[in-house]
């Protein structure tokens, strides 16, 4: 529950009822110990005349003696009664009348004439009555008297240092009351069902003082007020008392305006579901305050004294509802600021509480600022105007616009730390329209922690000056210090990774103010660094184009050991690819030429080129091995198949001079066969 806190100020007027004045008598006399005046006084409420009927059972004793030469006797007395008395009859023995003596701001002055003198030793009682009229007015007022809300002053009335008397007050049935008034009894109900609160005999009657603050269930007059807000439809239902149309008026005029006004001052969109519900209320239903917002609800308790600030106020915890941001300082001072904010484009005048010294000597860390109801009034007083004026500085540093980002980021889940490549702009960071692609999301909304984080993200500036004058603990402050040095390692480590993107354990440690396991990270961040730089070198040595999968691998989930591990197998690569280039010949003879007749090594050096740009480390490793291997065997290869081709040709010139001379010798056995012929013929 949000609530604040502004009750109506009562002027205490007890001492009013020491306005008791003595009549001249004809002897000058200390007049106040001799004559004594006391009162039993009921205050009837009469809620369906608007007014509360007083009678007054009063009663004067003269305490002087005749002597014989003198008579003492008095023929009028004074009494101060409530402001905004009247109708004034007296009544009784004597002939007695009642006049307006007088009228100031706190009081009426009644003269009380006797009529018929009160001699020396005599007393005489007589009936005062009047009427507390509610003629309406301020919601402000003392004197309200109607069928939702009675509340008015009651005081006794005596004459100074005489006990006695009594004061008992009547209340219609069906009325909630709350009186503070230590000499008042347990309220009893009488057979008409009237509640009666009584004092009994009075030993300080002067001293007596009630405020009475009633309220009685009532079916509530419902206005609906069609507005706008961030171009969105939104309807605003203000439920009043029947009684108290001005209410109605005030607070709907107010917010109808007011509502679209916070819109535009926070920038953002209405955040709840359904229709805005404003009602009247007393400050006890708003459990002392004279505001409430109930986020569960979306239903806003006003109490009908409060003003413009206070209105607006709780409207602005229609966003600053613990949704948007967490801590409860940051909430109220946040509400604060943009009551003040609407107010002043609607011509309102309205003001946060304004943090005097009064206020600042009961000082607390803002992180101290417990629930509503948990702490000392003076306690809490300066908790709402602290983190008002703590509000007013942040808005102040961060200009409207930076903090309307602030304000989209938490909306959206988008924590401090996104990707360095993230445009934030686009997609709902500097729009509406939900989180921009690739953003990381689904963080809580954001405590003092997280809010100092958003802030310096998102506008660039620092704050943390702010938290540590007005939010943190004592011994918080240290995580402050611990903060800086995580964030410049983290700056240090995110210009050296360059394009490459820490991966998101990095930022979620950072987030969480885990800052040691942050920097063990950034630690191991900053040595997988170091092993692509190794391979981007060594790469480029070589004239290789390094693969994709070592960011990928230090991007990844599978943390900066599964990135050491693919840069040394990149190395490794690496490494065969220079050894097969470092084995290939600078010229080759005709024995190696004959030993690579069958074999690519150009080719395979090319693959292996191919393979470890893609990424395919064993394929590469593989070609270039057969590359190496092949102009390595090529000399004893090649020797091999000269000398099998030397063999061959050996054979083969063996082989052609066996059959030339077989071919030659039967040749000859033809020839004599044909001359033997010859010779037989």
């Amino acid at each position: 529950m949000s609530a604040r806190r502004l009750l109506p100020t009562l002027a205490l007027l007890a001492a009013l009822g020491a306005s008791l004045l003595p009549a001249l008598a004809p002897v000058a006399r200390a007049a106040a110990p001799d004559l004594t005046v006391t009162s039993e006084t009921r205050y009837d409420v009469e809620p369906d005349k608007a007014r509360v009927h007083v009678t007054a059972q009063v009663t004067a004793v003269n305490h002087l003696r005749d002597t014989k030469t003198r008579q003492f006797f008095f023929d009028r007395a004074y009494l101060a009664v409530q402001p905004g008395a009247s109708g004034f009859k007296l009544t009784g023995p004597g002939g007695p009348s009642v006049h307006v003596a007088g009228r100031k701001a706190d009081h009426i002055l009644l003269r009380l004439d006797f009529g018929k003198r009160l001699g020396a030793g005599g007393t005489r009682t007589w009936t005062l009555t009047f009427d507390l009229v509610d003629k309406g007015g301020s919601a402000t007022r003392q004197l309200r008297v109607g069928a939702s809300l009675v509340s008015f002053p009651a005081w006794a009335f005596a004459s100074q240092s005489t006990p006695g008397g009594s004061v008992s007050v009547g209340f219609p049935a069906g009325y909630n009351i709350e009186v503070q008034a230590p000499e008042l009894r347990a309220p009893t109900t009488d057979a008409a069902g009237r509640v009666l609160y009584s004092t009994g005999r009075l030993s300080q009657p002067l001293t007596f003082f009630a405020y009475f603050v009633a309220d009685r269930p009532t079916d509530y007059q419902e206005t609906i007020h069609p507005i706008q807000v961030a171009g969105a439809p939104l309807s605003l239902t203000v439920r009043a008392w029947p009684d108290d149309p001005a209410w109605a008026k005030r607070i709907g005029d107010l917010l109808g305006k007011g509502v679209p006004a916070l819109g535009d001052a926070i920038g953002l969109p209405w955040l709840n579901e359904g229709t805005l519900v404003v009602a009247e209320a007393t400050s006890r239903s708003t459990t002392g305050y004279s505001g409430l917002y109930d986020p569960t609800s979306g239903r806003i308790e006003i109490a009908y004294y409060a003003g413009p600030f206070v209105a607006l106020h709780e409207a602005a915890h229609a966003w600053f509802d613990g949704n948007l941001l967490a801590d409860r300082w940051a909430n109220e001072g946040f509400a604060s600021l943009y009551a003040v904010k609407a107010g002043k484009a609607i011509g309102a005048k309205v003001a946060a509480d304004p943090l005097s010294a009064r206020l600042t000597a009961a000082r607390i860390p803002l992180n101290a600022w417990g629930p509503v109801g948990s702490q000392e009034p003076l306690v809490e007083d300066f908790g709402y105007a602290a983190s008002a004026e703590l509000a007013r500085l942040v808005v102040q540093r961060a200009g409207d616009g930076k903090m309307t980002e602030v304000w989209l980021a938490a909306h959206h889940g988008i924590g401090a730390y996104q990707p360095p490549d993230l445009d934030l702009a686009r997609g709902g960071v500097a729009g509406t329209t939900g989180a921009p692609l690739g953003a990381e999301t689904g963080a809580a909304p954001p405590d003092w922690r997280g809010l100092l984080d958003l802030l310096e993200d998102r506008t660039g500036k620092p704050f943390d000056d702010l938290w540590r004058t007005w939010v943190v603990r004592p011994d918080e402050a240290k995580l402050l210090d611990e903060r800086a040095a995580a964030r410049a390692r983290y700056d240090e480590v995110v210009k050296r990774a360059g394009t490459w993107r820490l991966p998101a354990l990095v930022r979620q440690a950072l987030r969480a103010w885990q800052f040691g396991e942050a920097t063990q990270l950034l630690d191991a961040a900053d040595r997988a660094l170091a092993d692509r730089d190794a391979v981007m070198a060594a790469a480029a040595a070589a004239g290789l184009i390094a693969p994709g999968t070592l960011r990928t691998a230090f991007e990844g989930v599978a943390g900066f050991s599964a990135a050491s591990g693919e840069a040394d197998a990149e190395l490794a690569t690496i490494g065969a690819y220079g050894t097969a280039v470092s084995s290939r010949p600078a010229s080759l003879d005709l024995v190696e030429e004959v030993g690579l007749w069958d074999a690519t090594p150009d080719a395979d050096l090319a693959r292996a080129k191919t393979a470890f740009a893609d990424g395919r480390l064993r394929e590469s490793v593989e070609a270039s091995s057969s590359a190496r291997q092949a102009w390595v065997d090529a000399r004893d290869i090649g020797r091999k198949r000269v000398m099998s081709i030397l063999a061959a040709a050996l054979a083969a010139i063996i082989g052609l001079g066996l059959l030339l001379g077989s071919v030659r010798g039967g040749a000859r056995r033809r020839r004599r066969r044909r001359a033997h012929a010859h010779r037989l013929a």
